[in-house]
């Protein structure tokens, strides 16, 4: 959770350093523009002023300053209409066929100065409009820089947690082989010195039992490779062992095509998924109610869906099932639907999701594989 809430507060960080940037962009921006863009009007008042001498010189008059400051604009796109509104001169202006449209656009602008019978309009320069522009261009890549500092504080968020299950899982199958080592060979020995005992069989299955669980614990991290397996098996499995382990409040029903469906699967692994289902909804119910494991082909997809009788999930809880840590019992870790996740999608490329749930009546589970 220290962690969790260390990234919440580094991507607040990240917003709000990414706001004020924006902000203090856009106005020094605004500003800079505004100013320039009252330095380009008392240009164009001056340039102005040198048409209206030019146009009224006469012999005697110097015109050496005159056509300094016309020729000295070589930035500000100017159009110079006569009193009947032709075009009598431009400057600056690259697509000459269009002067006409382009002088109504500054007129309608405001961007005109009177002078004498004339009327010169005149546009923004290049290098205004681009300053212009430019707040809005670091804006889009300030945000772009938040969303991959984000997206690169998750992943290696769920690297972590990932190399913590990964190790925790593993430890977990090497601290239970060597006992389990031990039980086997007392099994052994029980059966020699006792071989009409009806009880040293169910105790051979549940040592057997938890060796495959050792051997679940010890995939998780690894690749382990898919092969063709019956989901009827499977689900048969998971059933018989529930029900020798659960009270005999608790109905299980399942619900299978008749002919066998072939998935490629690690076969003990998906079983803990299912198993992980299971005992969720017998936690659910309180050891007391019903549940329905329905498996059926849609496409290219087979489904599987376990829904229960239990007390359901709140709606705010229900985007949290499968986050690591995260339980309603009092007892657990909340590890359970969360390696059941990580089997189904990065082991068999599905999805597992819940696909309803209601206070008091119940959830149902998801799981969807690839045939």
């Amino acid at each position: 959770m220290q962690w969790t809430d260390r990234i919440r507060q580094i991507k607040i960080l990240l917003v709000i350093s990414a706001v004020i940037i924006a902000v203090t962009s856009l106005l020094v921006s605004h500003y800079l523009v505004k100013d320039l863009s009252r330095e380009e009007r008392k240009k164009m008042e001056v340039w102005a002023e040198a048409l209206h001498a030019l146009n009224h010189a006469d012999e005697t008059t110097d015109l050496s300053l005159v056509l300094d400051v016309m020729q000295g604009n070589t930035t500000i796109p100017v159009i110079v209409l006569n009193e009947n509104g032709g075009i009598d001169d431009y400057r600056n202006i690259e697509d000459t066929l269009n002067l006409e449209a382009y002088a109504k656009r500054m007129r309608q602008a405001g961007d005109t100065i009177i002078v004498g019978s004339q009327m010169v309009c005149y546009d923004e320069s290049l290098l205004l409009k681009r300053l212009s522009q430019y707040p809005y261009w670091q804006l889009g890549i300030v945000m772009i820089f938040v969303v991959v500092a984000i997206f690169a504080l998750l992943s290696s968020k769920k690297a972590e947690q990932n190399k913590v299950w990964v190790g925790l899982s593993k430890e977990t199958a090497h601290q239970l082989g060597t006992p389990i080592s031990s039980l086997m060979a007392w099994v052994e020995i029980l059966k020699e010195n006792h071989p009409d005992d009806e009880l040293i069989p169910e105790l051979d299955k549940d040592v057997k039992r938890l060796e495959r669980i050792a051997e679940r614990f010890s995939k998780i991290g690894s690749l382990p490779e898919p092969k063709e397996g019956s989901m009827n098996e499977v689900l048969a499995h998971v059933v018989d062992y529930m029900s020798r382990r659960t009270s005999n409040k608790v109905e299980m029903v399942c619900h299978v095509p008749e002919q066998d469906v072939i998935v490629r699967m690690n076969s003990s692994l998906f079983e803990w998924v299912v198993e992980n289902l299971c005992k969720n909804a017998v936690d659910a119910m309180e050891g007391n109610g019903r549940i329905d494991l329905s498996l059926s082909e849609e496409g290219s997809k087979v489904i599987l869906e376990v829904k229960d009788t239990g007390k359901g999930i709140r709606k705010k809880d229900i985007k949290n099932v499968f986050t690591p840590g995260f339980t309603t019992k009092q007892r657990g870790w909340g590890l359970g639907l969360s390696l059941a996740k990580r089997i189904v999608e990065e082991y068999h490329k599905g999805r597992i999701f819940v696909k309803s749930s209601e206070l008091g009546k119940g959830t149902t589970f998801r799981v969807e594989l690839p045939r």
